[in-house]
Formats: structure tokens, sequence, C-alpha cells
């Protein structure tokens, strides 16, 4: 299957794009435009690069779930993909993928695509974060500058109803954190960068102090395909131990529909 992105001049299509070479294999080239407080390429992005070449290969046309495991860290430069079709049922197809660099694998990922425009039953016990509109939210003036080495801040977009207190050097915060999401180039989100938007989300940790934090295993689940417009997120750790912790996330679009929801395990270094 190709992949139908409406805007392809957009940072993320890019950067996420890749080039088949033969049935089942791929290249890409990882760029410095996401890195994060690692100085690493973000895990959210390149697993957005390696869901680009396994959406190509299976015939359905939404991701419902995606678990990758982060091997190694990435980086900017030469990558090199192979997927694999593990079956293509009526109403579910599922595939793996794995991103190498240097030959070494850097991602492996397991996903299972559908069509996320069939209709059934719906029940939420609990709403979309209670957030001002985005216009009255605060940018702060750190993401709103050029932090060094954290590129991303440069290709997408926060608004905070309060600012966070890990800026000003709090430890004893609670890390739960809502607050709105875009990409900074006015690309609206869709099903393919949702399973990498819900990495983008600066650690709820930081409210405790934890500053370095790496994915181990990340498994999201696309509900729904966003509606236009700005992102309601909600993100959350209730457990750290053994310097392990966990991260749910929650995106809801601007309509208030869940369209993602995201649990991973990291590691503090």
């Amino acid at each position: 299957m190709s992949l139908d992105h409406p805007a392809e001049g957009y940072e993320f299509d890019q950067d996420t794009r890749v080039e088949k070479r033969a049935d089942g294999e791929f290249t890409a080239t990882l760029t410095d435009g996401w890195t994060t407080f690692t100085s690493h390429p973000n895990g959210g992005y390149v697993l957005g690069t390696a869901l680009n070449a396994l959406g190509q290969t299976l015939a359905q046309p939404d991701p419902l779930v995606v678990s990758a495991f982060y091997l190694r860290p990435a980086a900017p430069g030469e990558a090199a993909l192979r997927t694999e079709t593990i079956r293509e049922g009526r109403r579910t197809a599922t595939g793996a993928v794995v991103l190498e660099q240097g030959g070494k694998e850097i991602v492996r990922a397991t996903a299972t695509y559908g069509d996320l425009s069939a209709e059934g039953r719906e029940l939420h016990l609990q709403g979309p974060p209670e957030l001002p509109a985005p216009e009255e939210c605060e940018v702060p003036a750190e993401f709103a500058g050029e932090p060094e080495g954290v590129t991303i801040a440069h290709r997408v977009e926060y608004r905070y109803p309060q600012r966070p207190q890990w800026l000003d050097g709090r430890k004893d915060g609670n890390p739960q954190v809502d607050f709105w999401m875009r990409f900074a180039d006015g690309r609206d989100a869709d099903v393919h960068s949702l399973p990498a938007m819900v990495d983008f989300a600066v650690p709820a940790v930081l409210e405790i102090g934890e500053f370095s934090t790496i994915t181990v295993e990340l498994t999201t689940h696309i509900r729904a395909r966003p509606a236009p417009g700005w992102l309601a997120c909600r993100v959350w750790t209730k457990h750290v131990s053994h310097s392990l912790h966990e991260e749910d996330m929650e995106i809801w679009d601007s309509e208030g529909k869940l369209v993602a929801q995201a649990r991973q395990l990291a590691m503090l270094i």
C-alpha cells in the first residue's frame, strides 16, 4: 500500500521519507531535526520512519496498535529498513519492521493495521483534559527560543495552562501534565504521525527532577482519525522503581475525540 500524505512538503513527511529498494527493503536518512535532551533523534520520530516503510507493505490503511523495542540510540544519517508481512486478514493486517544503522538494529516494531472508518459502540469513562484555549495558554520562554541541542522544540509547538515547575528547578512536582501540542509548521496530525507524536511529550518525570530518560519499549493504540487542529494531551507517571518508570499518554483531537493512547517503559540514566 502507498501512504497518501496530503502534505508532502511538511517537515515530518520529508524527514520520515523512505525509498523502496526491493520487496520488504527500504532506505531512509534520519535527520538532526528531532533531537531531544539526550542529543539523539527522538524515538517517536525514528518509529515514524520505520512505520512509513511498514505501512507501504501492508494492505490495511490505518495503524491500530504498534509495539516498538528500542535497542540502541539512533543517530542522524543513513538507515536500512526491513519489513515482514506476518498475516493479512479480512479486517486486520499484521507486520514487523526493523530499522538498522551501521549493521546494528536500532528499533524493532510489530504493528497491526486496520480500517478506522468502521463504526461501532462508543463508551468513554473519562474525557479529555480540561484546558484553556491554546491561545490563552503559556509558551515558556525556554520553548519559544532555541534550546541547545533540542531541535525537536523547533518542530513541535506546546502550550501549557501554567508554567512547568521543572523549568524553575523544582523537583517535587506531580508527574502529570496536561497540555496542547501540534506540529510547528502547520501539519495536522493523522494516523501516520500519531505513533510518533505520543513520544513527543516532555517526560512527566521532569516534574520530579529526572531529566535523563530513554525508552525501552513503547506501545501505542490509535483509536480514531484526528480532526484538524491542536491536540489536547495528558501524560503521567505513577511508578518509579529500579530506575524504571512507565509513561502513559492520551491524545484527544480538537473535537474532543480520543485519537491515541500510549504506554512506554523508560529507564532513568
